[in-house]
């Protein structure tokens, strides 16, 4: 079975609030909620692919000192098994804006149930709710 390595952030505002994004229609898991980040190329880190792709996708800048590892999602999909590392960030440059017009919502800890997420995202959501 393939092994996909996929990064993801909490992204932390001032108030304890987290940004989850609505996959676009098209792609597989359409609809669902997830935690920014994406698929890390072979020639990098789940860090620098993180901070590449809160740049292509929020059009926001990190560097990987704000970057700190949290927790962990393994799951296997039909066609795969997906290893994905959950950072957590409180400090970036810019302001939070789509770049590829996904929806964006800032959501308490408590809410996140309220929000359909894929099932490698769920298991995540009591560890941020008991760290935040």
């Amino acid at each position: 079975m393939k092994l996909l390595l996929v990064t993801a952030v909490a992204l932390i505002d001032a108030d304890g609030r987290v940004l989850l994004a609505q996959r676009p229609e098209g792609k597989s898991l359409a609809g669902l909620w997830e935690f920014p980040g994406g698929k890390v190329e072979p020639t990098e880190t789940p860090e620098a692919a993180l901070i590449r792709e809160l740049r292509e996708e929020l059009g926001i800048d990190t560097f990987a000192s704000c970057l700190a590892p949290l927790t962990f999602a393994s799951h296997t999909y039909p066609d795969f098994h997906l290893l994905m590392p959950l950072f957590a960030c409180r400090k970036w440059q810019g302001i939070v804006h789509p770049q590829e017009g996904q929806r964006l919502a800032w959501v308490r800890p408590t809410e996140m149930r309220n929000y359909p997420m894929p099932p490698a995202d769920e298991p995540l959501i009591p560890i941020l709710r008991d760290w935040l």
